[in-house]
């Protein structure tokens, strides 16, 4: 009797095996259609923190920011961040240069952190800034869109 159950449960194994097999063999299934256009895709995730280090600082606000192939995301005006970016060549640190006639800033202690992680014209990146509170953040964006949200 064992020998009719042990035959009985490799012989389903064997025949399930065939029938997938079979499966692939002919070729029925779904295929995906071929990308019609090549990009290098330009997605981010942009935060702003309170601490000194992009790894422990408080997330305050967050924006989802994508530059191609079309722009979209959470960021309130994707559109001009991602011109932005592209006058830049996604240099991130060219952004936050001083402006001129920046603003004055108090000595006050309260850092604040901004960090832009992802993918930049399909090169990974991550980058991040701290800056002593947030009006020297301000004075370092000034008008910029990338990091106005």
């Amino acid at each position: 009797m064992r020998y009719f159950r042990a035959f009985g449960a490799t012989a389903l194994a064997t025949a399930s095996g065939l029938a997938l097999l079979g499966t692939a063999i002919t070729g029925t299934g779904t295929a995906q259609a071929a990308p019609t256009s090549l990009y290098a895709p330009s997605a981010l995730v942009l935060t702003i923190g309170k601490g000194q280090r992009p790894a422990t600082a408080t997330i305050v606000r967050a924006v989802t920011l994508t530059c191609g192939p079309a722009t979209a995301g959470s960021h309130p005006d994707p559109a001009s961040a991602c011109a932005e970016l592209n006058s830049v060549d996604g240099d991130f640190a060219r952004l936050t240069a001083l402006r001129d006639g920046g603003r004055p800033c108090t000595r006050e202690w309260n850092p604040v952190t901004v960090t832009s992680e992802g993918v930049w014209e399909g090169k990974r990146v991550r980058w991040s800034a701290t800056y002593g509170n947030s009006c020297e953040l301000q004075a370092r964006t000034g008008e910029s869109a990338v990091f106005s949200f």
